[in-house]
């Protein structure tokens, strides 16, 4: 499992923000979920959401909606948890857990990708989307941010429609396979976010992606604030 959180963490300092970056480095992933918003909470989520959202808007999904403090460290566990079951469950899945949430990206090595101009979800796709909905049931107190890419073969208006229909085709199978609809947020960016090389194959076969943002939900947020009001 990456983790993603130093990257964070340099813009957060940039926007004048105290934290001890050793002690950073040295936290867990739970202690990570604390230390981004002690004292501030959502407003430094916001911040930090707001620039990283720039380049990654999946990762300023999650920051942009941290909790911080006591609480995003009861969220944060259990975002470990989840996180771990995705990497045991689905191998070659990029997961990366940053403050309270988890980044997520699919491509031909994880079992969900697309053929060339295709949003169909083939049957190697279905496999790990059937595994990905059992997790989701598993833990039914997160919000899940889907956003589709693709590679920059074809016009701007031509990827910017083919990202939308993959990234629709992901939640209408998650949905269909038992997922509540109120739990997605179905975002497509076309070829503008590249991960990878698209002047050769293998990069342009990993930029038709399709990536997930899970989020802690309003229910798990006020779970996490009266177990932490008690202690």
């Amino acid at each position: 499992m990456r983790i993603g959180i130093n990257k964070i963490f340099a813009l957060v300092f940039a926007s004048t923000l105290l934290f001890s970056c050793e002690a950073t480095r040295n936290a867990n992933n739970t202690q990570k979920g604390a230390v981004i918003g002690a004292g501030s909470g959502a407003v430094i989520g916001g911040v930090v959401g707001n620039n990283v959202g720039k380049g990654n808007t999946a990762l300023g999904a999650i920051i942009g909606g941290v909790v911080g403090g006591a609480a995003g460290g009861y969220i944060g566990s259990r975002m470990d948890k989840q996180a771990k079951q995705i990497e045991q469950e689905i191998p070659g899945a990029e997961v990366e857990r940053v403050g309270e949430g988890i980044n997520v990206t699919f491509d031909e090595n994880s079992g969900i990708y697309f053929d060339t101009e295709k949003y169909n979800i083939n049957e190697k796709s279905k496999e790990t989307l059937h595994k990905l909905v059992s997790i989701f049931k598993e833990y039914p107190n997160t919000d899940v941010l889907v956003e589709g890419h693709t590679d920059d073969r074809g016009s701007d208006s031509y990827n910017l429609t083919l990202s939308r229909n993959r990234a629709q085709a992901v939640t209408n199978f998650l949905v269909s396979d038992g997922i509540s609809k109120g739990r997605f947020d179905t975002k497509w960016y076309g070829e503008a976010q590249p991960k990878y090389d698209n002047t050769t194959t293998e990069g342009r076969a990993k930029n038709r992606r399709v990536g997930l943002a899970i989020v802690a939900n309003e229910q798990l947020k006020k779970e996490a604030e009266e177990a932490t009001m008690k202690n």
